[in-house]
């Protein structure tokens, strides 16, 4: 069960409110999207200020971080930006630093703080782009590691009851890129903080993807949490477009997971197929699907597939979050068409 805490003493704040706000650099996709009205918030006090009188009810304001994992396909009414900041330890073990960060802190700078105090576990996770306060709504997850392999807790406010709630894992109900946050408790809660549980000894995870070769390539001996994740940010770096060059969220898809006897099936059809075991079956690279559907480097107006990754949808200047959203459609039919297989979008549509 989540814990509630009760909240006294809270008056109002005089707030900057502004309307009719360009979200077009708030957003990693670069879509010119306007709020109706917008403000800026570091702390609990400040958003139940903001919130004081809002006819919030079920849905609750769009909180936004680092615009990330999001596509805007629509003007918001209200858009509240988290800039809860503050890195520390809370407490400690004979294993594990339990560290506590706002929501508001960008996310690789975090990992990097960590990583130069040898607080280990957030090494394969660097270079994903957004704030900390993302990280657990969407699990996030690269190279063999999820946000939940290190997660303790997190707390958030919830716009109705106007409470601090916090969240152990088991609360969060993570999955592959999910939580309650996206699904139950959608548009009902403003993470505020989120606590790290990071080894003391390193338990290193180079086994998947190219992170042994590249730390061969880096001539890397002595295996550290710094040189795996500089293993990391070398090969983000020469896969996925730069969001401030190329309008993108990253991989728009997840890799969907189907069962062993329909991989078999499609396996004999399409030898070359790339897939993985899970749990219940294999896990299909969303990517490859894609690119075998010719679209790889394809481009309509300024809405357009990646020339190096299938898997990212970018926007080359003036595309619609509507442009982007119908090319994410037609690709999800075709390959449902071709391969029988429906693909789940990753990032949040607006």
């Amino acid at each position: 069960m989540y814990i509630i805490h009760g909240l006294s003493g809270v008056h109002l704040i005089d707030m900057n409110i502004e309307t009719h706000f360009s979200l077009k650099a708030l957003n990693s996709f670069g879509i010119a999207a306007h709020a109706a009205w917008f403000a800026r918030f570091s702390s609990q006090e400040e958003l139940q200020s903001l919130l004081e009188g809002m006819p919030v009810s079920g849905t609750g304001p769009l909180i936004l971080g680092g615009g990330s994992n999001m596509l805007l396909t629509s003007d918001p009414d209200m858009v509240l930006m988290n800039e809860v900041k503050g890195i520390e330890v809370v407490d400690e073990d004979a294993d594990y630093y339990y560290v506590r960060a706002g929501a508001g802190e960008e996310w690789h700078a975090f990992v990097q703080y960590c990583i130069a105090r040898e607080w280990a576990g957030l090494e394969n996770l660097s270079l994903i782009p957004g704030r900390v306060g993302a990280a657990p709504m969407q699990n996030i997850g690269a190279y063999g590691a999820e946000l939940k392999d290190v997660f303790h807790s997190l707390e958030a406010f919830h716009f109705v009851d106007k409470m601090m709630v916090t969240f152990s894992a088991n609360d969060c109900a993570f999955g592959y890129r999910e939580s309650v946050f996206k699904n139950k408790f959608k548009g009902q809660f403003a993470i505020m903080r989120v606590t790290f549980k990071l080894r003391k000894v390193p338990k290193f995870n180079i086994s998947y993807g190219a992170i042994a070769q590249e730390l061969e390539t880096m001539g890397v001996s002595a295996l550290s949490i710094q040189s795996v994740s500089e293993a990391v940010i070398r090969i983000r770096t020469s896969k996925l477009p730069d969001p401030k060059v190329i309008g993108n969220a990253g991989s728009f898809f997840k890799n969907p997971e189907i069962a062993e006897a329909v991989y078999l099936q499609l396996k004999e059809r399409f030898p070359g197929m790339v897939a993985h075991p899970v749990k219940g079956g294999f896990k299909l690279a969303a990517g490859w699907l894609i690119e075998q559907c010719g679209w790889k480097g394809y481009r309509d107006g300024d809405a357009g597939v990646h020339v190096k990754q299938a898997l990212v949808l970018v926007n080359y200047g003036k595309a619609t979050g509507g442009e982007i959203y119908r090319l994410s459609e037609r690709i999800y039919q075709s390959v449902l068409e071709r391969f029988g297989v429906s693909l789940e979008r990753e990032v949040n549509i607006i």
